[in-house]
């Protein structure tokens, strides 16, 4: 049978089926993307409200992309499964939810005269959306088009016709929260659609209106939802569970939604907040991005090339490996985290994100790629650990041996031993890997150089590489040079192995 409204007195545990009294919520949300991520965090947040009769109000999904049909969604009455797989605690967790969050599903190209009708209903007053980075852009033609086609003019739109019909009451603005992966994303969205709105010639005081009584916020989301099962674990699943499912997705227990406002009426709209702690109203967000930038993506950027070359293939196989998961660990607690404590960030906030990380990173559930983590590498290294060399410098001259084989890591992985026209290619053992890299020239360039200290001198003073000049740091260079030197010779176990060796000797 397949999962519906009709067969949730069938299920077992009957805890596990939604109340009947969630289908008569009121819609107090639009949200624009079908996406895993909207389904596996903001749903999942409304839901747990909704069920713990806090939020009280259901979503109306809009389906922006050409591909692909709402037929399951009404064939499920919106219902879908949740499985929530991972690590909390250093223990494993596993959860299940059918989540009766979703009211319905419109089609922006086709049902779009029902979204704008959204507009005229007091109860929804808050816009949320995942329409990829993309999706926040400025669209010349929407400026005219009747039924726009880009997200920021579709948002215009619901504004204009909700202005029209409330008189421009300040109470009728709305709370819109982009969850796309670019920074300031609320900021952003606010200044296309003004952009829109002056170039269609509405009058002042909708713009002061637009401005004023509507509150576009900048969002970070931050959790795992790989989405959809492989096949033979979709079935095992809807075995245990007697029943079939179109929707259901996995996610990881780990979440986050830091939403930044100053607005006590967004924190009253938003009162589901109030039912988990991953969800965080802040007046400034940049903490949360600070930890994540630093502590997540510099770990797995100075990681990766370290277990590409280790041989492991998945995040989760490293984190089995004792050594690696020390390196990882100590990395993180010893060398990145004090660098990263501020006025708004203290160590002990830092530790206990740390340790989530790991947790994360060592969830049997997800299959992460090393290679797929290693894609537009020299970027990621720019962006995300060359300002924590700099931090690290400005307060000691002792050499972080960690971020240094990371960076002798990162050499190693980008020597290019096979190259094709436009594609480079590298050697791990006797295996070749593909570098999926804009800098992958320049490296290959690099190490045409015959002395291997030289050669690493060139990469770390290339400015077009790392934006700065690292051998201005104390016995940086020379530390990077003899951790590749290791990795060459006697491999990434052994070099990780002389870390540990040497510090516990100081």
């Amino acid at each position: 049978m397949q999962l519906t409204k009709k067969i949730l007195a069938q299920i077992k545990p009957q805890e596990l089926a939604p109340a009947e009294s969630l289908f008569a919520l009121p819609e107090k949300v639009l949200q624009f993307g079908t996406g895993v991520l909207l389904r596996g965090l903001p749903d999942h947040f409304i839901d747990k409200a909704n069920k713990q009769n806090v939020f009280n109000g259901r979503v109306v999904v809009i389906k922006s992309t050409a591909t692909g049909g709402t037929d399951a969604f009404k064939e499920q009455d919106g219902l879908f499964t949740l499985l929530e797989r991972g690590v909390e605690n250093g223990k494993p967790s596993e959860r299940t939810f059918i989540n009766a969050s979703i009211s319905r599903v419109l089609s922006a190209n086709e049902e779009w005269d029902k979204i704008v009708q959204c507009a005229a209903d007091p109860e929804i007053r808050l816009i949320i959306s995942n329409t990829t980075e993309v999706g926040i852009n400025y669209l010349e033609s929407d400026v005219k088009a009747k039924k726009p086609q880009s997200f920021p003019g579709r948002v215009l739109s619901i504004l204009m016709t909700r202005y029209e019909i409330f008189e421009g009451s300040a109470e009728s603005g709305m709370v819109i929260i982009p969850t796309e992966l670019i920074v300031d994303n609320g900021t952003k969205l606010k200044e296309i659609v003004l952009k829109l709105a002056v170039q269609k010639g509405v009058s002042e005081t909708f713009l002061n209106w637009l401005k004023t009584a509507n509150d576009f916020c900048n969002s970070l989301v931050d959790c795992i939802v790989p989405g959809k099962l492989a096949d033979a674990e979709q079935l095992e699943a809807e075995k245990q569970l007697g029943y079939e499912d179109k929707l259901m997705i996995m996610s990881e227990p780990y979440r986050l939604w830091a939403i930044e406002t100053n607005s006590e009426r967004t924190k009253k709209i938003l009162s589901f907040s109030q039912c988990d702690t991953g969800l965080v109203l802040a007046p400034d967000i940049n903490k949360f991005r600070e930890l994540k930038l630093r502590l997540l993506n510099a770990t797995h950027t100075l990681s990766c090339g370290l277990a590409h070359l280790s041989g492991f293939t998945t995040v989760k196989e490293a984190m089995q490996h004792e050594t690696f998961t020390n390196f990882v660990a100590s990395l993180m607690l010893q060398e990145i985290s004090p660098l990263i404590v501020q006025n708004n960030i203290t160590l002990a906030e830092a530790h206990q994100f740390a340790a989530q990380v790991i947790d994360r990173f060592k969830n049997p559930f997800i299959e992460h790629l090393w290679l797929n983590i290693t894609a537009q590498y020299s970027s990621k290294m720019a962006m995300r650990t060359v300002p924590l060399i700099e931090k690290h410098y400005s307060i000691s001259n002792e050499v972080p041996e960690r971020m240094a084989v990371g960076f002798a890591a990162f050499i190693a992985f980008m020597q290019s031993t096979k190259k094709d026209e436009v594609q480079y290619y590298g050697m791990n053992g006797e295996r070749s890997y593909k570098i999926n890299d804009d800098k992958a020239s320049i490296l290959y360039a690099h190490w045409q150089t015959p002395d291997q200290q030289t050669m690493v001198n060139h990469i770390l003073t290339d400015v077009s590489v790392f934006g700065t000049d690292l051998t201005q740091y104390p016995g940086f260079a020379e530390a990077v040079n003899s951790h590749l030197s290791s990795l060459r010779n006697q491999g990434a176990e052994n070099t990780l192995r002389s870390i540990f060796a040497k510090k516990s000797v100081a």
